[in-house]
């Protein structure tokens, strides 16, 4: 077997050029020795989420090309977005990808799908998210939720519903008026960790849309108990909000655009994650995140 390799990269990173942008991961290739004991240990010496690659398995439905699993600090996660778009990013950069148009990768959330468009000066990694599910959150919830983020009831945007929104992950979707808001939170992490956990979410996404009629959203994640306070860009994040801006119509089903969504600003990160609808005889049918990848010395 393989020895085992690991290469630092920032995921979603707003520009290539830009040293502090984009999300971090460590991905480890060829790690079907290590234990859950040794990928914890590993991911906790990072101190960001790690991408562990196994190889492929067979179950009774399917085979897929390779099995992945992903840790943060303080956990294992059923799916990381972005461990998985950089994995497959530096897979392809070492010409490890088998030669067909979509490779299929089995995760504890269940198998997904990516593709590698190299048509660009860049590569891009698409990864797949199956169809989201939406559910509105309580006014009495609501009220909970907004302590933890230090607003007001005058700062959610009007027309807009707090919503628990779902591709492999739950994240509550908080709508703000504008950036400025979004930008100047000031964040309780442990009423946020008491809140997720009451109403059964991963995550306090707030967001504000900044230009409508190109989809252009700028959004903060805050997680439930991942071993850090701040999220610099999630990518299952992003597809689960493109769901309830199809819910809220803000987002069309025929949309032939992405949605593109800004996160890490304000922690001077800036990061961009795109979330294009996959469609099947003129329904939704899942979505597809892409960002830029930039390798890290």
């Amino acid at each position: 077997m393989a020895s085992l390799g690991v290469y630092y990269l920032s995921v979603f990173t707003y520009s290539i050029d830009a040293k502090d942008g984009g999300n971090p991961t460590s991905i480890f290739l060829n790690a079907d020795d290590l234990s859950s004991e040794e990928m914890q240990s590993l991911t906790k010496e990072s101190g960001h989420e790690c991408g562990f690659v196994l190889s492929g398995t067979t179950n009774n439905e399917s085979r897929s090309d390779f099995t992945m699993r992903y840790w943060v600090p303080n956990y294992e996660m059923e799916m990381c977005g972005h461990a998985t778009v950089g994995a497959v990013w530096i897979m392809d950069q070492l010409g490890l990808l088998p030669r067909t148009e979509r490779i299929s990768i089995s995760t504890k959330s269940g198998m997904v799908e990516a593709r590698v468009d190299r048509a660009g000066l860049e590569p891009r990694v698409f990864v797949s998210q199956p169809t989201g599910s939406v559910e509105d959150i309580s006014d009495a919830h609501v009220l909970e939720i907004m302590p933890c983020l230090g607003i007001t009831q005058e700062e959610l945007a009007p027309g807009y519903k707090v919503q628990n929104a779902r591709t492999s992950r739950t994240k509550t979707l908080v709508p703000l008026k504008d950036r400025g808001i979004l930008n100047n939170l000031k964040i309780d992490s442990n009423s946020v960790s008491q809140i997720c956990e009451k109403i059964n979410s991963t995550g306090l996404y707030p967001y504000a849309v900044i230009d409508a009629e190109n989809q252009i959203v700028e959004a903060r994640q805050f997680p439930k108990s991942a071993g850090y306070p701040e999220d610099p860009a999630t990518g299952i994040a992003a597809a689960a909000l493109s769901f309830g801006l199809l819910d809220d119509g803000i987002l069309s089903i025929g949309t032939t655009k992405p949605l593109v969504v800004r996160q890490g600003w304000a922690m001077g990160k800036p990061s961009e994650i795109q979330v294009q609808f996959g469609l099947h005889e003129g329904n939704v049918d899942g979505c597809w995140i892409s960002g830029k990848v930039r390798r890290i010395a």
